[in-house]
């Protein structure tokens, strides 16, 4: 095996982009960059019942929309192709019966119904359901007449009957299995495909892997794994296996459960680099205080043996504080790149978008957080006017009518209709009524939106709307407060 650190990430197509998912891709990505290694993409979809139509290019799109792009993979080729499972099914069977030769493995007969039967009579006797290795010890003429005659088979791997298989994982030390627990798994089914486990070890060495990171349901697997890997005489990886995400103290995260896939999170307004950000810090740990990292940072600082034993729980308050910061910190020009098609989703006036995204940008932690603060701006809200009323700024329903009657003809004569302006003439009225800013805007912001909050205040919105609604909603106000 090369001394150069090989790693893989090989989702199955059948959907889309888990957030676990993504979280291994991460951490097989930051294994093979930290050390200067390869990452390979490796698609399996040995499993033909399952796919999805389409799910190929969602785990591309998620992978190049989060920087984790590969070295060797299905789309760019490399030099231990190919890197889709299906087109590499002649491999397995021949390593599958080069184990039989060895006598490590065996042809096995047994029925569908005679093993559903075994299994039921099994679990009534409190058994664990296992394979009873009927056909174990089958001599070779009778293999061979059975095969000749075409009788359906699977090639099962003979687990030894005695003795203890160990491993050592990264994250969870050293374990030992008994073998007597372990099952005789299936490597070939009867339709010639591989199963999960087996392709998985064959393909891992033919391409040279060396850090396999995994989850932590992989773990009871792994001593089969170590089997095969001893069979064959190949070097084993090294194992980096990864806590499970969790929806709560009981229940994994899972889209099958209707729980938020990495699609659902961007639909909603979540950015790529937030998503990820966050998922670094689901089961792993940095030194000290700093949470907010780029993906160059996170290679930098990357190292497994920090990831927890712990499940990880999905704290979505977690993940909105990250993604606001992220928010933050975007450029005005980017955010309002990202934010224009939640503005075009709730808002059809023309409204003057750079301003309303410099008041959005600090307001939203998620863009999906835009579209409910723009429900004013084609249609004036209904409210009562006991919103006027505002300790802080001192204003009643009866001072309103006074701040915005002294407003209208103020706005009326505005010929420069820009924020700075109508905040000038706005602040040049209120010092000769005597009155502090807010008395004379906090009316004209609700007088203009139905609402006590909103994304800018009473001038900024005013500079957004325009000349003609503005007035139009100020005279309206007035009605209403019997003006």
């Amino acid at each position: 095996m090369s001394n150069t650190v090989r790693t893989r990430f090989a989702p199955s197509p059948t959907g889309y982009m888990h957030v676990g998912n993504l979280r291994t891709a991460l951490y097989t990505y930051l294994q093979a960059r930290h050390n200067g290694g390869a990452f390979i993409l490796r698609i399996e979809d040995t499993d033909q019942g399952r796919l999805v139509a389409g799910a190929a290019d969602i785990i591309y799109d998620t992978l190049r929309a989060t920087g984790l792009t590969w070295d060797e993979g299905p789309d760019i080729g490399g030099p231990v192709g190919p890197y889709i499972q299906s087109e590499r099914m002649g491999l397995f069977k021949q390593y599958a019966e080069q184990l039989v030769q060895a006598g490590k493995a065996y042809y096995c007969f047994c029925t569908e119904q005679r093993m559903e039967a075994l299994h039921e009579q099994q679990k009534q006797n409190g058994e664990v359901p296992h394979y009873d290795g009927r056909c174990r010890s089958l001599g070779p003429d009778e293999v061979a007449a059975r095969l000749a005659a075409g009788e359906p088979y699977v090639i099962r791997q003979k687990i030894p009957a005695g003795g203890v298989t160990a491993f050592d994982d990264v994250v969870y030390g050293h374990i030992e299995v008994n073998n007597s627990e372990l099952d005789d798994q299936i490597l070939i089914k009867s339709d010639g495909m591989p199963t999960y486990n087996f392709a998985n070890v064959v393909d891992d060495h033919l391409m040279g892997i060396t850090h396999v990171i995994r989850g932590s349901e992989y773990l009871s697997s792994t001593p089969k794994y170590n089997l095969l890997y001893q069979a064959f005489g190949w070097q084993v990886p090294t194992y980096i296996h990864c806590p499970p995400v969790m929806k709560d103290a009981q229940h994994k995260l899972s889209k099958r459960n209707g729980d938020a896939s990495y699609q659902d999170l961007v639909a909603k307004g979540y950015l790529p680099a937030a998503v990820l950000n966050y998922l670094l810090l689901l089961g792993w740990a940095p030194e000290g205080e700093q949470e907010i990292f780029s993906l160059d940072e996170m290679v930098k600082i990357w190292d497994p043996a920090r990831i927890s034993k712990s499940p990880a729980i999905f704290d979505p308050l977690k993940l909105r504080a990250i993604n606001a910061a992220y928010i933050r910190a975007l450029p005005p020009e980017e955010f309002r790149r990202l934010a224009d098609p939640f503005i075009t989703a709730a808002v059809r006036r023309p409204i003057d978008r750079d301003l309303l995204c410099q008041n959005l940008q600090p307001r939203c932690e998620v863009l999906e957080d835009i579209p409910p603060q723009l429900d004013f701006f084609d249609a004036p809200l209904p409210f009562d006017v006991e919103l006027y009323r505002n300790k802080k700024q001192k204003t009643t329903p009866e001072s309103a009518k006074q701040a915005l009657e002294a407003l209208l003809p103020v706005l009326q004569a505005q010929a420069d209709f820009g924020r700075d302006a109508i905040f000038a003439a706005c602040q040049a009225q209120a010092a000769a009524m005597g009155q502090k800013n807010g008395w004379l805007l906090y009316p004209l912001g609700v007088a203009l939106s139905g609402k006590t909050r909103t994304p800018g205040g009473g001038t900024d919105l005013a500079a957004m709307l325009g000349r003609q609604e503005t007035l139009a909603r100020v005279k309206a106000a007035l009605e209403q407060l019997g003006g």
